[in-house]
């Protein structure tokens, strides 16, 4: 296993079962950028750890089943499925928040891990944003499946 694969499975660990918001502090680069489906591109490692902190606030127990691992070079790439039950408030883009709907999210996901010097320096997740949002029970009727 190289560094890569070490440093993405060090950030799996962070964010699921129980959150280590210093642990993932430490997985990342000071000025570390992140690209994410519903936070857009993040800048600097303080605010890409206030992006896990809402998740996992959101979603505190959650688990990540890993389908594929790769490790090409310096990049570590995932693909799985991401789980678990939504007990804590939502965050919205705009600072206002939901409450939390007590539903069971299973949402498959691919993220990216570029790591340089021990640290990840550019971060990329893909997630379908609608498919979480149906099984939250917060897509109005005319968007639900």
């Amino acid at each position: 296993m190289g560094e890569a694969r070490d440093v993405m499975d060090r950030l799996t660990d962070a964010v699921t079962g129980s959150p280590d918001l210093k642990a993932l502090a430490e997985v990342y680069a000071e000025d570390a950028v992140a690209i994410t489906p519903d936070g857009g591109e993040i800048h600097g490692r303080d605010h890409i750890v206030e992006y896990w902190r809402q998740m996992t606030d959101a979603v505190p127990e959650g688990t990540f089943e890993t389908v594929y691992a790769y490790e090409i070079g310096d990049t570590a790439i995932d693909e799985g499925f991401f789980s678990g039950k939504n007990t804590g408030p939502i965050q919205l883009p705009s600072g206002e928040s939901l409450p939390a709907t007590q539903k069971e999210v299973r949402i498959r996901g691919v993220d990216f891990a570029t790591v340089r010097d021990g640290r990840i320096v550019s971060y990329r997740l893909y997630f379908d944003q609608l498919e979480f949002l149906e099984q939250l029970g917060l897509l109005p009727d005319e968007l639900s499946a």
